[in-house]
Order: C-alpha cells, then sequence, then structure tokens
C-alpha cells in the first residue's frame, strides 16, 4: 500500500484524501480498488483537465475588449497552476522539470508548424514568439504531467523494456519525421511499425492498492 502525503495529495489535501479513503474501506475490496483507480487517474490528469477546462471555459466568455488577450490570460493561469501545486507540494519538483521539457519542446514544435502553415492562432496575444502564444507548450506540458504522475501514483514498473539507445534512435527519428516530412517523404508508418516492434514485449505493471496488475 502507498503511504504518506508525499505519494499522493500534498499536506495541504491529505484530510481530503484520508476521508476519501476512509470511505472505500467500506465499500466491497474489488469496488473500492475500481473507485480508487479512478480517482488516481483523476488526480493524474488534474493539470490536463484544469487546463481543458480554461481553455473551453475562457473561450465562451471571452470579450474583445477586455484589458488581457486572453490567449495572455491563459499562460497566466497555468502557470499560476504550476506555482501552486508546487508551493502546495501537490507537485515534486521531478514532475515540474519533466512539464518544462515538454513546454519547451512543444513550444519549438509549435513554432515550426506555424512557420510551415500547418495551423495558426488566430487570437491576439503579447506573451508569444513566432506567432505562437506561450500557453500553447503548456498543452504539451499536460501530457508529460500525466505520464509523470500516473508512473509515481501507481508505482509502474516496466517489464522487457528495450536498451535505451534504441528508444533514443527511435525518438530522434520521430521528431526529425515530424520536421522534416515537410521536405522528404513523410516515414510516419515505418515509425509506428518500429514502435510496436521495439515495445511489442513490454509490459507494465501497475500498483491501485496492494496487488500489482
Amino acid at each position: 500500500m502507498q503511504n504518506g502525503w508525499q505519494h499522493q495529495t500534498g499536506p495541504t489535501l491529505e484530510p481530503l484524501r484520508r476521508l476519501i479513503r476512509g470511505r472505500l474501506e467500506t465499500l466491497p475490496p474489488g469496488l473500492a480498488e475500481f473507485i480508487l483507480f479512478g480517482l488516481k487517474q483523476a488526480w493524474a490528469c488534474l493539470f490536463g483537465g484544469l487546463m481543458l477546462g480554461l481553455i473551453i471555459a475562457t473561450k465562451l466568455v471571452w470579450q474583445p475588449g477586455w484589458p488581457i488577450h486572453r490567449y495572455d490570460a491563459l499562460f497566466l493561469m497555468a502557470l499560476a497552476i504550476q506555482v501552486t501545486f508546487l508551493k502546495l507540494k501537490m507537485e515534486t519538483f521531478e514532475e515540474a522539470k519533466v512539464i518544462l521539457i515538454y513546454h519547451l519542446v512543444g513550444t519549438a514544435m509549435e513554432i515550426f508548424k506555424v512557420h510551415m502553415g500547418s495551423w495558426v492562432y488566430p487570437e491576439e496575444a503579447v506573451i508569444r514568439i513566432g506567432g505562437v502564444p506561450l500557453f500553447s507548450g503548456f498543452m504539451y506540458a499536460s501530457v508529460g504531467s500525466y505520464m509523470a504522475r500516473a508512473i509515481r501514483i501507481f508505482d509502474m514498473r516496466f517489464t522487457h523494456y528495450p536498451p535505451f539507445w534504441t528508444t533514443a534512435v527511435l525518438a530522434i527519428a520521430i521528431y526529425a519525421n515530424f520536421y522534416l516530412h515537410h521536405f522528404f517523404v513523410d516515414i510516419r508508418l515505418v515509425l509506428f511499425a518500429a514502435t510496436v516492434l521495439l515495445f511489442w514485449r513490454v509490459r507494465i505493471y501497475y500498483t491501485v492498492e496492494e496487488k500489482p496488475r
């Protein structure tokens, strides 16, 4: 069983976590584990869920005459969420580092795609680089946030994982194709096949409560 707030929600939300766990103990074990699985998934998706909610909500209510552009407000709100998570120990610094890497890489990818005309950000923004508002990097960071949280709170273990150099070569090839397919042949189908061949033996063991699955 995973104990201690360091592995869960941080000390601020620890009373709520204990209350939920206490209620779950009154349910049949299988049902309790199923509900706990959903709650942990929701916790892992928290940053992404908040970002999606903010994007939708601001799209519905934002007015052109407001003193700050919507894209800039989204960036500041996403930044405030990250600071709050760290301040309340709802997120570890290791997770924050992963999110930062995703944000930087995602922003670079967005700048390139906008430059190539793949898509545009039609609204105005002050906090932007090369036509890309910086809140967009947090959309990529949402993926990194989920992965880092899920691996931690489900105590994931990977078997038959391929050697690091093979995953590094595949990752480099995927990123290279992301940029170069605008100028050369698109080999994404080959890369999909290579991914399946490389990882088909991998099994992920995760623990919701006590029993690995």
